[in-house]
C-alpha cells in the first residue's frame, strides 16, 4: 500500500518586507496558488495542507482548493520570530500522515515534477536515510568574516567551475516524519538527503526585487505575456 504524504504550506497573513506577499498578483494569480497547484499536481501527496492565519487566504482558499486541507494557526504561533519547527509540529499533531512534506508559498517557480522526484529519491532510500532536503550547488569562492578562504586556496586559482561544489539550504521542500521533528525540533534528521535542484526554480520571495525577478523567471517560462 502507498504511503500517507502530507504537504504543508505555512503562510502568515503579515510579512515584513514584502507586503501581502502570499496572497499578492504573481503573474495573474495569487502567489500562494503556484505552489498549492504544483503540490497538487503530485499524484504521490494523499493531502496538501495550508496552515495560515491570513483570513483573506482562508477566505480564497476555501473557493479555489475545497480539496485541501485548512488549518488556522493558533494565537500563540503567529509572532514573526516564531520558528518554523513549532508551526509544524503543532501542524503534524492535527495531520495523520506516514511522511510529511513542507514547502513554502515564496518558491513559486517549484515544478511537480522537482517534487516527485524527491518523494521518489526519500522512499528510495527511507530508513537508511531519515529526511530530505532540497539544495542548490555552488561553485563560486566563499570566505569567512576574518578574510579566510572557506572552499578554495587563494594560492591556486582554479576556475570557478572546477572549485569543489558546496550546496545551499535553500528552503524549497523538505521531507521528514513526525518522530524525527518531535525528537529534533527539526526537519532534518541525522541522516538527511540532499536534493539538489536547479538554482533558477529555487528563487525564494525574500525581498521586492525577489519578486519582480520571481514573476519575470515564471511568465518566461510558462510563455506568460
Amino acid at each position: 500500500m502507498s504511503p500517507r504524504i502530507a504537504a504543508f504550506v505555512p503562510m502568515r497573513h503579515n510579512s515584513q518586507r514584502v507586503v501581502g506577499k502570499n496572497y499578492r498578483d504573481f503573474a495573474g494569480k495569487p502567489l500562494y496558488h503556484r505552489v498549492v497547484n504544483s503540490l497538487l499536481a503530485c499524484s504521490a501527496i494523499t493531502e496538501v495542507v495550508i496552515d495560515t492565519d491570513s483570513p483573506t487566504i482562508m477566505e480564497d482558499a476555501a473557493v479555489h482548493f475545497p480539496q485541501v486541507t485548512l488549518l488556522e494557526r493558533p494565537e500563540h504561533l503567529r509572532a514573526g520570530t516564531t520558528p518554523m519547527n513549532d508551526v509544524l509540529l503543532n501542524t503534524v499533531k492535527q495531520i495523520e500522515a506516514d511522511y510529511y512534506i513542507q514547502t513554502h508559498s515564496t518558491n513559486p517557480l517549484l515544478k511537480p515534477e522537482t517534487v516527485i522526484s524527491a518523494v521518489d529519491a526519500f522512499l528510495e532510500n527511507y530508513p537508511l536515510f531519515d529526511s530530505l532536503f532540497t539544495v542548490t550547488r555552488l561553485q563560486t569562492r566563499l570566505w569567512d568574516p576574518l578574510a579566510r578562504a572557506i572552499n578554495h586556496n587563494p594560492a591556486i586559482l582554479l576556475r570557478t567551475q572546477d572549485l569543489p561544489p558546496v550546496y545551499e539550504e535553500n528552503s524549497c521542500l523538505y521531507i521528514f516524519t513526525r518522530d524525527i521533528l518531535a525528537q529534533r525540533h527539526n526537519r532534518i534528521g541525522l541522516r538527511p538527503i540532499m536534493h539538489e535542484m536547479d538554482a533558477g526554480e529555487a528563487v525564494d520571495i525574500d525581498e521586492e526585487i525577489d519578486f519582480t525577478i520571481a514573476e519575470l523567471l515564471y511568465k518566461n517560462r510558462e510563455g506568460i505575456v
